[in-house]
């Protein structure tokens, strides 16, 4: 059987206007129309030779950092715009969700919305008719179904956009990050949902998130694109943890020693783990178990040393400053190791800056970012989006009612 998509050589150039414009009366902008423009242009691939194939029913998680072209690639597949140059063979029919309001018009009502998109989708009036009542009931809205859709909520057009495009039967459902915006009742609506469709493997999705555990959750296949290249596809297990071994820039212990300027104590190597073991780190890092940092040192000259190390996030906000007491070191190799408990990171990127410290008071070097890492929430959850704080530890447990 052939695949339901097909993706060859798919490239994707915007260009960027150089020429800054002055402010300009309207005589002079009409002028202008008409003028020969020689401005400099820079061009810019969002997009570069993606070449993949999706089979029918399958599930695939589409991931990368912001700015990698996950969202120009379903803008593609979605034929709102048009690659510059390779080509897609699609064997079924595209619904998309993309943002709120896409592909509704404003001053039409919910109703009058729902047998558009259907129609849009290729759909006979009758498959409609057949699906309108699950839609509505799905979303919510039943209450302001003939109300113009431009006196929705942005989380009711979200609901019902969800609803069109999960229950009208088109073949190929592309979903991007519009489902973190809800609230926790939708999400577990909507994942219940995709799960439903993922179980009866007659629908296929392609599905785009920053969330690590959805992906692995929702998907059994993954494409991972960066600068606009693909960077890995296949087992989901496989490329999101190569996504996250590529976010988490660690230490460079080749080069750690020469960062060391100063000529009495320096970094040998650092090792981050979630096992019993002292190794480097080789894969992911999960919010349910407790993280070993080692820190290795080499002393040169004997004298009283401590290390400190400042903890933060991504963005360097500071969550706290480490410090191990005072040791007396002879010359020679030594290692400290630093437990973060399991459950206490929120799904974030963080970093750590490392001082070495004469006598608990004289910093003889800093390094800065010497290591990062990405947590994931591995946890069961009914909902998929961000939780607040740099740090989530789980302090409340549940008492039973004493009879």
């Amino acid at each position: 059987m052939k695949p339901i998509l097909e993706i060859e050589n798919i490239s994707k150039r915007f260009f960027i206007n150089k020429e800054q414009q002055p402010y300009l009366s309207l005589r002079e902008s009409i002028t202008n129309t008409f003028k020969f423009k020689s401005g400099r242009k820079d061009d810019f691939w969002a997009l570069k030779d993606i070449t993949f194939n999706v089979e029918a029913g399958e599930s695939l998680g589409i991931i990368g950092k912001n700015g990698a072209g996950k969202s120009t690639l379903l803008k593609i597949l979605s034929k709102i715009t048009p690659p510059t140059k390779g080509r897609i063979i699609s064997r079924g029919r595209i619904a998309s969700l993309l943002e709120v309001g896409t592909g509704f018009h404003p001053e039409l009502s919910g109703r009058e919305n729902i047998f558009m998109n259907g129609s849009i989708l290729g759909m006979r009036k009758a498959e409609i008719i057949k699906n309108f009542d699950a839609i509505v009931d799905f979303s919510g809205v039943r209450q302001f179904i003939d109300t113009p859709l431009k006196h929705y909520s942005s989380g009711m057009q979200l609901r019902l956009a969800f609803a069109v495009a999960a229950f009208l039967e088109n073949e190929i459902l592309i979903i991007d990050e519009v489902l973190a915006v809800g609230d926790a009742e939708f999400q577990k609506k909507c994942m219940g949902k995709m799960k439903d469709i993922n179980a009866k493997g007659d629908r296929t999705v392609l599905f785009v998130s920053h969330n690590i555990a959805a992906i692995q959750g929702m998907c059994n296949t993954a494409l991972y694109l960066n600068s606009g290249e693909v960077h890995g596809y296949g087992d989901v297990k496989s490329i999101t943890s190569q996504y996250v071994l590529n976010q988490k820039e660690g230490a460079d212990n080749k080069n750690l020693e020469s960062q060391c300027k100063n000529d009495r104590i320096k970094i040998r190597k650092i090792l981050l783990n979630q096992g019993d073991g002292i190794a480097d780190f080789s894969g992911s890092i999960y919010r349910s178990k407790a993280i070993n940092v080692i820190f290795e040192v080499n002393v040169l000259v004997p004298g009283s040393y401590n290390l400190s190390v400042h903890f933060k996030t991504i963005l360097n906000q500071m969550i706290c400053n480490l410090y191990t007491p005072i040791y007396d070191l002879n010359e020679g190799k030594y290692s400290f190791k630093m437990v973060i408990p399991e459950n206490f990171l929120n799904d974030e990127i963080y970093k750590m800056d490392l001082f070495l410290v004469d006598n608990a008071s004289i910093p003889i070097e800093l390094i800065r970012d010497v290591v990062s890492f990405e947590v994931i929430d591995d946890s069961e959850r009914i909902w998929y989006g961000k939780f607040e704080g740099v740090i989530r530890p789980d302090l409340i447990t549940f008492l039973k009612e004493e009879s």
